[in-house]
């Protein structure tokens, strides 16, 4: 026992002074789920990483380590098992992907040259096989194919032997060692097998067309994985690469790498906003589309706030920069999207166990189909053994399996970013098509979050254009949060309005003092105390305000009323239709801080039967653990601060993207348009991204399941057919591909 409160004691110190840090890093040389298995459990085991998660997909390692380590051991571990953690910090996604293209250069251009030796060994062996000089001529070229544009997978196999592993490469290098070992044996020595009665054959255009068909297979699947990840450069692409700023009074043209906080920038019409900061000079309208979800384009004047990535229309604006590099809200996003499409399922788990005994399993299979046709075999036995295991180690595919999970992530969370969804994490995607009960704040989820004047009574005729200036000058000087709504309603010039004498009467409203008289604009309470008659009628109309969950305010002069005024936190233009669809397949409830008769108001408008009104964030949080107790999955949907405990308890949590950083930090996803139509297609998405992994794990294990043993000569008693070892090696090449391309159907299926 107090061995183990050392130790507890011993982690929680070391928590507390070490400081850790989250990266992606790319990784090379990888060539099968295998690998990122392999290179998966070797950073793990490194003494300052907490958790590593590689990514086959993509060919990168998303680490947790602490801040203080040194990256080059990190580095030198990889290396030793065969592949390359590149540690540099890039400063732009160019430098990545520049990365990634010499080493796709480099394979295409062995794989073309591997098939330009190749073709010559493969009409020699199947057109002249008794020629002779053929068999040497064939042994040369073939040697170039296996060890030279091959040689990698030599290397690699024996770095993973000498850590008692094996993958990819130790199948091709087993595959292909083998069959020019043995063809090279026949060559100078025929005569060992010939006394034996046995015809001495050769099989380097097996050796160089496996060769060839692998290092094919690599190029194509590559190609295709790059297009899993088009959302990140469309994200990455809506920063520009060069800004204007002031520096010294001289206007100078920097990269966006360069630009730093309080920088002056000039941003022109047509051009991308390149930071977040705040308007400093100038007039015009931006498309926050990309943020907001919506068409229309957004006034910015004095003081506003803009966002990297959105682009302004027509007007000059000269700006702060308030958020640069990682920190602007954009950079955010595309760090979200960029870790979550290297998250791994929890399907990916167990995907990741099968990919790590394959490999070994396969050589077993092959090992075995040797000894069962050497046993039972006729008089060809010999080259019927060596045509199916080989065949058996050339066709196992452990790629397919490696990349029917990642890829469907990768292209579904860069589906969901491209509609306004950022998904944290690829657990959300497995819990979002699971809800049973979806939990919605009131304020900022289901309502706009912000007061809306909806009906103002003018009690006298004809006095809405004497008064309406007078009390949009009077809200215009007040504090209060209603003050601003009124305004807006009213949208009356009001500089002429003459105001001598203004007064904040806290709790209660404002006064003011004109050249006609004296004037009031505040509760009900502020009307009794100034013995302002409200008449039987008046009353009437504000008690059903009231019961509509309005709150109500009143302008009068110091002896009469002028006008009632009823404002309420107006629904976003979709929620009720959303709910609507939404209560089909799931149990909808709502929690508010708000007074009941308020709730009520709102729940009915949008078909609503159970809420709870008048909780406290604690309360909230309490409901979600009940409703867990019941065995539910519950998913909970805020915006503000007081949803953040609640959100944290529930099985999947959603942000509005224009609610606080603390709800969007805790949610597994953010719904960045901040509407409620957003959670039928996050669910619908996850659907779609669950369904596709199905169907290539399914794809991906039938292809091995049949496969293999008709590689090992399965249907060869009773129909004489045998793969040839040349067939499955192409076979395995576009297995892969055809993961990866039903991965990337996702980008034309409809989300809504």
């Amino acid at each position: 026992m107090l061995r183990v409160s050392c130790e507890l004691a011993s982690h929680i110190f070391c928590t507390l002074h070490s400081v850790m840090t989250k990266r992606t890093f790319p990784v090379l040389g990888m060539s099968c789920a295998s690998c990122a298995v392999s290179v998966e459990s070797i950073l793990s085991k490194q003494k300052n990483i907490s958790k590593a998660s590689v990514n086959f997909a993509d060919n990168t390692a998303l680490i947790e380590y602490d801040e203080e380590a040194d990256l080059n051991e990190f580095k030198t571990a990889v290396k030793s098992i065969g592949y390359d953690l590149d540690i540099v910090e890039h400063k732009t996604s160019e430098e990545v992907d520049a990365l990634h293209l010499r080493e796709f250069q480099k394979l295409k251009i062995s794989t073309v040259l591997a098939f330009a030796f190749a073709l010559p060994v493969f009409v020699f062996g199947m057109f002249f096989h008794h020629y002779e000089t053929g068999k040497w001529v064939s042994m040369g070229l073939s040697a170039v194919v296996v060890f030279g544009f091959g040689h990698q997978f030599f290397i690699n196999a024996f770095k993973q032997a000498k850590h008692l592993k094996a993958n990819m490469d130790t199948l091709v290098a087993l595959s292909t060692g083998v069959s020019f070992s043995f063809s090279a044996f026949n060559t100078y020595l025929p005569q060992v097998l010939t006394s034996q009665g046995l015809k001495p054959d050769v099989y380097f255009e097996s050796a160089a067309m496996i060769t060839s068909f692998i290092l094919l297979g690599r190029w194509m699947e590559e190609k295709a994985k790059s297009n899993t990840s088009t959302a990140i450069k469309h994200l990455i692409g809506l920063q520009p690469k060069s800004v204007r700023v002031i520096r010294d009074e001289i206007e100078q043209e920097l990269k966006l790498e360069d630009v730093v906080k309080a920088e002056i920038i000039l941003i022109r019409p047509g051009e991308k906003i390149p930071v977040d900061g705040i308007v400093t000079e100038g007039n015009s309208f931006v498309d926050e589309s990309m943020i907001t979800g919506e068409s229309m384009p957004v006034e910015k004047v004095l003081n506003s706030k803009v966002f990297a990535g959105t682009i302004n229309q027509k007007g000059s604006i000269t700006m702060s920069a308030s958020k640069v590099g990682k920190d602007t809200l954009l950079a955010q996003i595309i760090k979200t999207v960029q870790e979550a499409q290297g998250s791994k399922a929890p399907v990916q788990k167990l995907v990741d166990k099968i990919a790590a005994v394959f490999v070994p399993v396969v050589i077993l299979i092959a090992v075995l189909t040797f000894i069962a046709w050497i046993t039972i075999g006729g008089k060809s036995h010999l080259a019927q053994a060596f045509i199916s295991s080989v065949s058996v180690l050339v066709i196992a595919c452990p790629c397919a399996l490696g990349l029917a999970t990642p890829t469907a992530i990768m292209v579904g969370v860069g589906r969901g970013a491209e509609n306004g969804i950022l998904i944290r994490n690829a657990e959300a995607i497995e819990s979002a098509k699971n809800m049973d009960v979806i939990v919605l704040d009131k304020t900022g989820t289901i309502t706009k979050g912000k007061p809306e004047v909806t009906d103002i009574i003018w009690l006298k005729e004809n006095t809405a254009n004497e008064f309406a200036p007078l009390l949009s000058a009077m809200e215009m000087r007040s504090e209060h949060p209603l003050a601003d709504a009124v305004v807006k309603y009213l949208n009356v010039k009001n500089e002429k309005v003459a105001i001598e004498k203004f007064e904040s009467l806290t709790g209660r409203g404002i006064q003011a003092t004109t050249p006609s008289g004296n004037y009031l604009v505040g509760s009900e309470r502020l009307m009794k105390e100034k013995l302002i008659w409200i008449t039987p009628d008046t009353e009437q109309q504000v008690k059903v305000f009231k019961e509509k969950g309005k709150t109500v305010i009143f302008f009068s002069t110091h002896k009469e009323l002028i006008a009632v005024i009823a404002l309420a936190d107006a629904l976003k233009e979709t929620s009720a239709d959303v709910i609507k669809e939404l209560m089909k397949s799931h149990e909808v409830v709502m929690l508010t801080g708000d007074n009941i008769a308020t709730a009520k108001a709102i729940a009915e408008q949008v078909g609503i039967t159970r809420y709870k009104a008048e909780v406290l964030p604690a309360d909230k949080a309490k409901f979600i653990i009940e409703e867990k107790a019941k065995g539910k999955k519950v998913a909970m949907v805020g915006d503000g601060i007081n949803d953040s405990e609640a959100l944290a308890l529930a099985d999947l949590s959603m942000a509005m993207g224009k609610g606080t950083d603390i709800a969007m930090n805790v949610a597994d996803i953010t719904l960045m348009h901040s509407n409620l139509n957003s959670i039928p297609k996050a669910i619908s998405l996850s659907k779609k991204i669950i369904s596709t992994i199905r169907q290539n794990l399914f794809w991906a294990f039938i292809y091995n399941i049949i496969g293999i043993p008709v590689a090992a000569g399965v249907l060869y008693p009773f129909t004489g057919f045998q793969l040839d070892p040349m067939i499955a090696s192409a076979a395995m090449a576009l297995s892969s591909v055809s993961v990866v391309t039903n991965s990337l159907l996702l980008k034309s299926k409809s989300i809504s």
